[in-house]
């Protein structure tokens, strides 16, 4: 039993075969997905793929890179639009400083409306980071001490010193295809020591496809591959890995329903 914890399916990349892509990710062994949002605008498609079938759900939520988008997001709009049974989480936000697609100043305000939604509702917070570490932690540091609201470190590859912090807090971690790139020493390096239970397993798709599909469109079904590479790295076995990562899944996206996993 596998859960893809992030997946955007509701794109033009499976414009074409999105049914067909479902049908693989039950044929491969995964048994649930977590569809995400990046911008408020793309909230009904992102649902609507949720709404397909028990054993989706969505979230919802402006990536950092579109902030620039929602210049005047508020937290009760985000509230109102994750009380639909089928939305899980708030997100992904957070910063990005890699592109600078949106300034620091509209990424602030974007991140901490999704913030104060999630803590408003204590549903999870899924978080992108990158290129950020000092920001994140300051910004996490000071509003975990306004109220504590559940979050998601997602896909981290960030640095060890956030690591620490978002482990001091409680916060859980999504680990994707890069655990599988040659050359990613650094992350499995942080994966090594990242808390056992805390720990679930994304594709990121259609991004990020790890080996052996590394350089093609990555789907749910890749999952697997992501499973066993954090078993090789945690040293456990695969079943175990896909227990312990399914046990974490649901016990931070309380939300979601364990009857409506497929299989």
């Amino acid at each position: 039993m596998l859960i893809d914890s992030h997946v955007n399916l509701h794109g033009e990349k499976f414009a074409d075969d999105l049914p067909e892509v479902i049908v693989r990710a039950k044929e491969a062994g995964v048994s649930g997905l977590l569809n995400i949002c990046c911008n408020i605008k793309d909230f009904e498609a992102t649902l609507d793929v949720a709404k397909r079938s028990d054993g989706i759900w969505a979230s919802v939520g402006t990536h950092p890179h579109d902030a620039k988008d929602n210049p005047e997001i508020t937290a009760e709009e985000l509230v109102k639009m994750a009380k639909h049974p089928k939305v899980i989480g708030i997100g992904e936000t957070g910063y990005d400083f890699h592109y600078g697609y949106s300034s620091e100043a509209e990424q602030v305000f974007n991140f901490q409306a999704h913030i104060d939604a999630a803590r408003e509702l204590q549903i999870p917070l899924i978080i992108h980071t990158r290129e950020a570490d000092k920001l994140m932690m300051k910004t996490l540091d000071r509003e975990m001490a306004k109220g504590a609201f559940p979050a998601l470190m997602h896909c981290y590859t960030s640095g060890p010193e956030l690591a620490k912090d978002a482990d001091a807090m409680g916060c859980y971690f999504s680990v994707s295809g890069i655990v599988t790139f040659k050359n990613a020493h650094d992350v499995r390096a942080i994966i090594d020591v990242m808390p056992e239970d805390r720990i679930m397993i994304e594709t990121d798709c259609p991004y990020l496809a790890p080996v052996p599909y590394r350089g093609r469109r990555n789907e749910p079904a890749y999952v697997k591959e992501v499973c066993q590479g954090l078993a090789d790295v945690k040293g456990w076995s695969f079943e175990d890995t896909a227990k312990r990562t399914t046990d974490a899944f649901f016990n931070l996206f309380q939300k979601a329903d364990r009857a409506e996993l497929w299989g």
